[in-house]
């Protein structure tokens, strides 16, 4: 069974209206069905994060030609961001086969993993 716990704080925003604080405590190992091995194991969860950027991939390349000369920025640089949140995705590996299977992302101020 999974124990996942949610700590909810209610606090005033910047709209004066209430809003939700999430805090998720999940832990660092699940048992989980395996696609690739057909049976279920216990499976590492991590936390996925972007690689690094490369400079010579086409859309960088194309985003650095349009923002060149005069005119400025291609795309307006938002000064206040209107998400105050970030999607966390999960990554689940296999301990038996190294298949990595990924969760959709939750949208969760404060995100995480727990050791049993």
């Amino acid at each position: 069974m999974i124990r996942i716990r949610v700590i909810i704080d209610w606090r005033p925003s910047l709209n004066y209206r209430q809003t939700r604080i999430l805090t998720v405590n999940i832990p660092k190992e699940i048992n989980r069905f395996c696609p690739k091995c057909n049976k279920h194991t216990i499976q590492k969860i991590s936390i996925y994060k972007a690689g690094k950027r490369r400079g010579t991939a086409a859309g960088e390349r194309r985003h650095a030609l349009r923002k060149k000369g005069y005119g400025g920025q291609k795309f307006p640089k938002l000064a206040k961001p209107a998400k105050t949140t970030k999607k966390v995705t999960q990554v689940f590996s296999c301990p038996d086969c190294k298949k990595k299977s990924m969760k959709k992302g939750i949208r969760i101020r404060k995100f995480e993993l727990v050791a049993k």
